[in-house]
């Protein structure tokens, strides 16, 4: 995650190819673009330097063994201010939301994990790698909950056969990237 998060602030100030200037006393950028290159996203680049911070965050309280913290911290990272739908922040939130389900799982609450798999998914909607991600971590989340329910072999089954076949989608959805991006690396 904070690879993507930092590849991304990256890829967007080469890609701007503008100067930023502050006006001061009135608190606003503005950006001037000689090249006729769209202007930075100052709403995007601030989010995706909010969603990095939150996650290293998150990484130290993992780090610290308090688990419930990361939540808690990633959790309002999904439900403050965003945006508003730009792909890159769709994929920010879509794993973020993919880390709440690991840690929620990790932590037995296995509905939750798996709404928040669901909310990803919303926002993952195209064949990318996050929707991938998603569908394998849905996969995790239903082993552990066939792991759960050994006092009810027949609900358990229900769930490794959920396992597999989110693993499946997820395979799926990964070779259709690896095959477009192998395609696109062709050309």
């Amino acid at each position: 995650m904070k690879r993507l998060i930092a590849l991304l602030l990256l890829a967007l100030a080469s890609l701007a190819g503008c100067e930023v200037a502050s006006r001061l006393g009135e608190g606003q950028v503005a950006c001037t673009c000689d090249s006729g290159v769209r202007p930075v996203d100052l709403a995007l680049l601030s989010f995706l330097s909010k969603a990095r911070a939150a996650h290293r965050q998150a990484d130290a309280a993992e780090a610290q063994g308090e688990p419930e913290q990361a939540v808690a911290v990633l959790e309002s990272l999904v439900a403050g201010p965003s945006p508003g739908r730009r792909a890159e922040a769709d994929e920010v939130l879509a794993d973020t939301y993919a880390r709440l389900a690991e840690l929620k799982a990790g932590l037995g609450q296995l509905d939750e994990a798996e709404q928040n798999v669901r909310r990803g998914l919303e926002l993952a909607r195209e064949t990318s790698f996050f929707r991938g991600h998603l569908f394998e971590v849905l996969a995790v989340v239903e082993e552990k909950r066939a792991a759960s329910l050994a006092a009810d072999p027949a609900a358990a089954v229900q769930a490794r056969a959920r396992a597999i076949q989110a693993a499946e989608q997820a395979i799926e959805i990964q070779d259709q990237v690896l095959r477009w991006v192998l395609e696109k690396e062709k050309r």
